[in-house]
């Protein structure tokens, strides 16, 4: 950029600053106060997001329905769908009393009646609010927006309000004065106690709540919770049940003579009365609404109650009604009620991601890329090979031909020389070769797999983190190494492995210009050591604002500065030499001890310093990013000298007596953003050739159950030509291609290829190892199409290009790449557009996983950056049925795991298939009771699976088979039937679904999901069509994925029997295809368009044979 445009950019700039700074100083001043009320009072009352969509309802049951009695008897207050109404004692139709996106829950009556106080997201963040009846105007009692809030109520004096926050961690209570303040905890210890639904009865003393100790326990066993007191005189909790079902949501009459409570008989959920004078109890209801015990329990372990004013009733909600029950016991009144209204939705974010059919495609990302010395070239790993390219714009070129995993090339300090690492099956290896690719050198001369390779100073040695092969092909998951690793240094000549010392989680290594010793790093922060592994020395520990540790410092390779990676970012800070403990640099925030910046904005990957300490690289997708400090401060000093020219400009202005029209009319003038030093972003471009198999070939007299609607085709021609089929119909009606393979399919039954919209395989990272066995066993299964949620690193955008480009076997491998979390603290809409960029822009994931990232602010930011972007995020369901309802009602298109409430009524099952969210409950995690896979761990056996056996490693298959952890459950106690139901009800309405297996067990663990959702009594068809085209419609690929049509992609599963006839037969597969190659799937040996067997791979085959022992 030339020095007179930065002038111009500066002056810009300035005057932007100049106009903001004093046009409300000159206009404003005298209403600042009256603004700043408005201002907070518009901010407490709405939200974000725009609605893009209008859910109208008139129905007379509901799910969940928290309430409460006036006083003086006469009304009941209830939430629903995130509204609050009021009916009539006698029932009658509702009144409407809130509104909006917002979402209100729990409402209580004051003593007086007069007002109601209930919990609320209108502010972005939750809080407690009180409604004034007789004004219909509400306010936020509590204050900020970064806690969550529930089981609200008021002392019996009216001037208190109390209520369960979570500060931070397990909720306890709190107290509020209705005229103001911050509040009190009533105790902040111990820390895990967890302190929900406090209640009052005749003696305001004593505070009723439910109690447990930590949040949930995933396949809980009981109790879970007991009703405690607490004392407002002494402090004192004192426990006041003792009952194996739990005890929860105490309910006095204002008489004192009774409590009511909620309890487990059995698997159901019931209700207790206790005469508070002598302790008898009996049973008031059974079975009610079944409790929220075993998840987060957000809208507390059951709806809120009330005794009526007389204390003769007690008025409850379960089986979608809304009951009085008479306290000496009788036949329960249905209080009847209706509510017909409108509630405002989110947008729909609903795309299409076509699925090319180019010969070339252009990788995804690249991987450890690193400078030269002179700074004109990078090396890098693309498909796990190493490239080369001259920067800025050169072309990439492959270093070496070699059929061996490569990673983490390294240049020599004199840049003559590049290191790299590889792995076969067999063993590891380090290699040296010239830039050129020229003279390549192993350089090991033992066995190992190594890691981090580093060259020394003066280019002797290579320093480097070395494993045992059988650790590494042990390690049948994401990490890299089990067992001891060591740091050791071979001879840049090639020598035995020397050792220096065990790295003890310690990673990173490298050196610094002038000084000997070996850097390494680690999550505990930087420390160096001699050569003999001695005088371990703390150099430095990085942390930032609002959580979270450096996973990787490295030091500059000179000068006194170090590149800290905190999560996604990028961090330059100053390392002083301060003796005694080493020091702790805290950065993000508004003070730091010590000089730092953060350097990246959207993230960055696979940092690494210039050889000079001027700029720093890393790599984000397939983009190259350089950061030049000397080019920054270059920027830096031209807007600051375009500022001094605007001022002498304005000085110079003034002396000759310009006009103030002539000024204002240079001030109208558009200012232009200054948006600070960009740094230099290089897309590296890789082609490799896609996969797609020639040939034609039809398939002849299957039953093929097309999911074109309920269409079912009896003896039937299926044609594909390379990877699309061209036509299917009964057989006679199809033109046949002339020298086309046929293949008899009699009494054979085809269905699409499963899709799992819920998949997740737990790459291994770092060092890659070639075919990957959850890939082959989910094909062998008939999943043909994935979609992995949060797979905690990046590596799945290389393995998925490996697929693409025929270089492993797999299923089509979607992912959204690491989850959206709160760890990214989004601050706006601007900074929500920059995460999603990551995904959209470099990681071309098109889908994402919001995983609980902040308040309802927060979550609705990400969903307009998501609409702009054509991203569909899914949800992480997190055990909270609150936040659940809120991203349906949001447009978040995609859910995962089960919703923990249940039964659920036609609020909710109209709502979300309204909504057009995919709902995937993943119940082999259920939430809200037992896991399902425990079921069919205790029916099956799946250890004995011969596809399993052959594809699993088989220390992975015993550690999930043998012997289970989760305990043992009777039959009914198990959930996933009932939740079941609501997969049922929902795509009966018109919704959708998806089958998500959770890599639990990968392969069969997908038809035991299924098998599952099965269980509620959803129709063969129905469910077959969640499995394939609505889980297709999920992921944005239905125009090409899901169904048997023309036109659409070649991925089929060939089974030997009807699973219209019994669900359980997907599971009996006889071939399986995937884009137009045919394997049968008890071997994944290729039938079509070639014949070739599988080979066997190194996990397989590794138990004792044809070796002595006892005779068995």
């Amino acid at each position: 950029m030339k020095l007179n445009e930065l002038f111009s950019k500066g002056m810009k700039f300035l005057m932007m600053l100049l106009i903001a700074a004093i046009m409300p100083q000159l206009s404003f001043a005298q209403d600042a106060e009256a603004d700043a009320d408005s201002t907070e009072e518009e901010k407490n009352n709405d939200l974000p997001l725009e609605p893009g969509r209008e859910f109208s309802f008139d129905l007379d049951e509901g799910s969940w329905i928290a309430l409460d009695v006036s006083p003086d008897g006469q009304t009941i207050v209830f939430d629903y769908l995130g509204d609050l109404y009021t009916i009539p004692m006698n029932g009658g139709e509702a009144t409407q009393i809130t509104s909006g996106m917002q979402f209100d829950s729990q409402p209580r009556y004051s003593p007086d009646g007069n007002k109601i106080v209930f919990i609320s997201d209108a502010s972005g963040g939750e809080g407690v609010w009180i409604y004034d009846i007789e004004t219909e105007e509400k306010e936020q009692l509590t204050k900020g927006k970064d806690n969550e809030y529930q089981s609200p109520e008021w002392m019996p004096d009216g001037k208190y309000v109390i209520a369960s926050k979570d500060d931070p961690g397990n909720h306890k209570i709190w107290m509020y004065h209705v005229d103001g303040g911050s509040g009190v905890a009533l105790t902040d210890e111990p820390g895990n106690l967890r302190m929900l639904e406090g209640a009052f009865g005749a003696d305001d003393r004593y505070v009723w709540f439910s109690r447990r100790f930590g949040t949930w326990n995933y396949n809980a066993s009981m109790p879970q919770y007991q009703i405690a007191t607490y004392d407002r005189e002494t402090g004192e909790i004192t426990v006041q049940s003792d009952r194996y079902g739990s005890s929860f949501r105490p309910t006095l009459s204002s008489d004192g003579k009774w409590l009511v409570y909620a309890s487990r008989h059995d698997e159901h959920t019931g209700l207790v009365k206790r005469e508070l004078e002598t302790g008898d109890e009996s049973w008031l209801a059974y079975p009610v609404q079944h409790d929220d015990q075993e998840s987060r329990a957000s809208r507390d372990v059951l709806p809120g109650m009330s005794f009526t004013p007389d204390n003769k009733h007690v008025v409850a909600s379960y089986g979608g009604k809304i009951w009085k029950l008479p306290i000496d016991g009788g036949d329960a009144v249905e209080i009847p009620f209706s509510v017909e209204a409108t509630i405002e939705l989110g947008p729909e974010l609903d795309f299409d991601y076509p699925i090319e059919d180019t010969p070339q495609f252009e990788i995804t990302q690249i991987r450890d890329a690193v400078p030269s010395p002179d700074g004109k070239k990078i090396a890098f790993t693309a498909l796990n090979e190493v490239y080369t390219m001259v920067l800025p714009d050169g072309e990439p070129k492959k270093l070496v031909d070699l059929d061996e995993t490569q990673a983490q090339p390294v240049w020599s300090p004199d840049g003559e020389w590049i290191a790299f690492v590889s792995w076969t099956p067999e063993s590891g290896k380090l290699y040296k070769v010239r830039p050129n690719g020229r003279r390549l050198q192993q350089l090991n001369e033992e066995e190992g797999v190594f890691q981090d390779p580093v060259w020394n100073n003066d280019g002797s040695r290579i320093v480097l983190i070395k494993g045992q092969p059988q650790d590494f092909r042990n390690a049948t998951r994401r990490s890299a190494f089990q067992g001891t690793s060591d740091l050791i240094w071979i001879d840049a000549d090639g020598s035995e492995n020397n050792f220096i010392t065990f790295t003890n989680n310690r990673g990173n290594p490298h050196f610094v210009k002038g000084n000997d010793r070996i850097f390494l790093s680690s999550w505990g922060g930087l420390v160096s050591i001699r050569w003999d592994g001695t005088d371990e020395k703390e150099i430095l520990e990085v942390s930032r604002s609002g959580g979270g540790n450096a996973s990787w410092i490295r030091m500059a390779p000179e000068g006194d500065q170090a590149l800290a990676q905190i999560r996604n970012d990028l961090f330059v800070v100053t390392v002083p030499k301060v003796g005694g403990d080493a020091p702790s640099i805290r950065v993000g925030g508004s003070s730091s001890s010590f000089p730092s910046k953060q350097l990246t904005d959207i993230g960055g990957q696979f940092p690494a310093w210039s050889w000079d300490a001027n700029k720093v690289h890393w790599s984000i997708g397939n983009a190259h990013v350089i950061y030049d400090f000397d080019a920054e401060e270059a920027y830096e000093d031209s807007v600051e000298a375009a500022k001094e020219m605007e001022e002498a400009k304005e000085e110079e202005a003034e002396e000759e007596g310009e006009s103030d029209e002539e000024m204002e009319e240079e001030e109208k003038e558009e200012p232009e953003e200054n948006k600070g030093y960009q740094p230099q972003e290089i897309e590296i471009s890789v082609m490799a050739d896609r996969d797609i198999p020639e040939g034609t070939l039809v398939l002849r007299g299957a039953t093929v159950i097309t999911m074109n609607g309920d269409e079912i085709i009896e003896n039937a021609d299926l044609v594909i030509v390379n990877n699309r089929i061209t036509a299917v119909g009964a057989r006679g009606e199809v033109e046949i291609p002339s020298g086309a393979e046929v293949m008899n399919m009699n009494g054979k039954t085809i269905v699409p290829g499963f899709v799992d919209t819920h998949a997740h395989f737990r790459h291994p990272v770092n060092l890659h190892r070639g075919e990957f066995w959850s890939y082959l066993t989910n094909l062998a299964y008939g999943v043909i199409t994935t979609r992995d949620p949060q797979t905690a690193t990046t590596d799945v955008l290389t393995y998925q290009d490996l697929v693409v480009g025929g270089k492993i076997m797999g299923p089509r491998v979607y992912s959204t790449g690491p989850g959206v979390f709160s760890s990214e603290d989004i601050s706006d809409l601007d900074h929500a557009r920059e995460v999603l960029e990551r995904y959209s822009k470099y990681y071309d994931t098109k889908t994402i996983k919001m995983y609980g990232a902040g308040n309802r602010e927060q979550r609705q930011w990400i969903i307009q950056a998501a609409k702009e972007q054509e991203l569909m995020p899914t949800t992480e369901g997190a055990l909270d049925f609150k936040e659940n309802l809120t991203q349906v009602i949001d447009g978040y298109p995609g859910h995962e795991h089960s919703f923990p409430i249940f039964p659920l009524y036609d609020d909710v099952i109209d709502l979300v298939a309204f909504s057009r969210t995919v709902y995937t409950p993943t119940l082999l995690v259920a939430y809200g009771g037992p896991w399902a896979e425990n079921y069919f761990y205790a029916i099956e056996r799946p250890h004995d699976e011969p596809k399993l056996q052959r594809f699993m490693p088989h220390q992975n298959l015993d550690e999930r088979t043998r012997r289970r952890g989760a305990g043992w459950f009777m039959e009914e106690e198990h959930v996933f039937e009932e939740q079941a139901v609501f997969v049922k009800d929902l795509v009966e309405a018109g919704g959708r679904a998806g089958v998500g297996s959770h890599g639990q067990l990968q392969g069969l663990g997908y038809h035991w999901e299924l098998w599952a959702m099965a269980a509620g009594g959803i129709s063969e068809h129905d469910i077959l069509k969640v499995a394939t085209i609505q889980g297709a419609d999920g992921i944005g690929l239905d125009d090409d994925l899901g169904s048997i049509e023309e036109g659409k992609l070649a991925d089929l599963v060939i089974l030997n029997s009807n699973p219209l006839d019994n669900i359980r037969n997907t599971s009996d597969i006889s071939h399986i295809m995937k884009n137009g190659y045919l394997y049968e799937a008890e071997t994944l040996d290729e039938v079509f368009p070639n014949q070739k067997e599988l080979p066997t791979f190194w996990w397989q085959n590794t138990g004792p044979m044809d070796v002595p022992g006892v005779d068995r």
